[in-house]
């Protein structure tokens, strides 16, 4: 957001987060290493970290409405996959609920419609963020996505739609939400549903044929942000009620520097708007070969 008042610090984690409540600049001694104990206690435990009320409440006013601002640009994307992101596998029985393609609703904005200067993206940038991120994860190094249109986004449910049941493709998504639903729009998670190896079919045919029982939920409002291993857990978000739609930014990080994603795959994700971005650079690389 242009002319905001948070400049105080050039780092805008120092700006919007409350400190007081989650010493993430100093982790190294005192109450700062204590948290960070903490937090990597359970994310070992609970592959997630959840830290509600972790933007202070003037910040969150502002990102807020950057955020609602934003959205008239995003793209209203329909989305359809398998719970593992990609096409069915053909390997699957007919009949398994583990070939089902799952449709969910979204506006969209891809970090290329994110504009450098808002707080959003000034937050997703900070160096004190992703260190405390990597951290948690007990990761020797990790960075920003280097990816165009995945490294940050802002995702909004609207009132009936739903985050349809998924892994993600990364081994840790970080999330902050920005806007919660009136009611309805909760996260609910599968907890260790797969390893690197292997996957618990009965729970995920159980939860794929409906059966929510084994399901977990964590409370989550606006200003919470989230560390959630979603490779793991096959994961999704409840139907949206109410009026207002709910509003998630979604950071990306990765131990490889320079990260990006394939071009099937962003097409996939963000329809044709990027599918027309890479044709036509597609098409001028090949010209200038000529």
């Amino acid at each position: 957001m242009r002319g905001n008042s948070f400049t105080q610090y050039a780092d805008m984690a120092l700006n919007l987060v409350d400190l007081e409540r989650f010493p993430i600049v100093d982790l190294d001694q005192g109450e700062g290493a204590e948290f960070l104990a903490d937090c990597q206690a359970q994310m070992e435990e609970n592959g997630w970290c959840n830290f509600d009320g972790f933007i202070r409440t003037e910040a969150l006013a502002a990102l807020s409405t950057e955020a609602n601002q934003l959205l008239p640009t995003a793209e209203s994307l329909t989305i359809k996959r398998t719970i593992y992101q990609g096409d069915i596998d053909e390997s699957v029985p007919e009949g398994d609920p583990r070939r089902q393609e799952f449709i969910h609703h979204a506006l969209q904005l891809a970090d290329d419609q994110i504009p450098t200067d808002t707080l959003i993206q000034q937050l997703y940038q900070s160096e004190v963020l992703t260190d405390f991120v990597r951290r948690v994860q007990k990761k020797p190094v990790l960075y920003r996505c280097a990816d165009e249109f995945q490294a940050l986004n802002i995702v909004a449910l609207q009132p009936e739609s739903w985050h349809a049941w998924h892994y993600d493709t990364t081994e840790c998504t970080v999330t902050l939400l920005l806007q919660a639903a009136q009611s309805g729009g909760e996260f609910t998670f599968l907890p260790n549903s797969r390893t690197d190896d292997s996957e618990d079919r009965t729970a995920v045919d159980r939860l794929l044929s409906g059966d929510v029982s084994q399901a977990k939920t964590f409370s989550r409002g606006a200003g919470a942000f989230t560390l959630f291993r979603g490779g793991y857990s096959l994961h999704g978000v409840t139907k949206v009620e109410g009026n207002q739609p709910r509003i998630t930014a979604i950071l990306t990080y990765d131990e490889q520097p320079g990260k990006v994603i394939s071009d099937d795959i962003n097409i996939r994700i963000y329809g044709n708007r990027v599918e027309k971005i890479l044709t036509r650079r597609n098409a001028y690389k090949q010209e200038k070969r000529k």
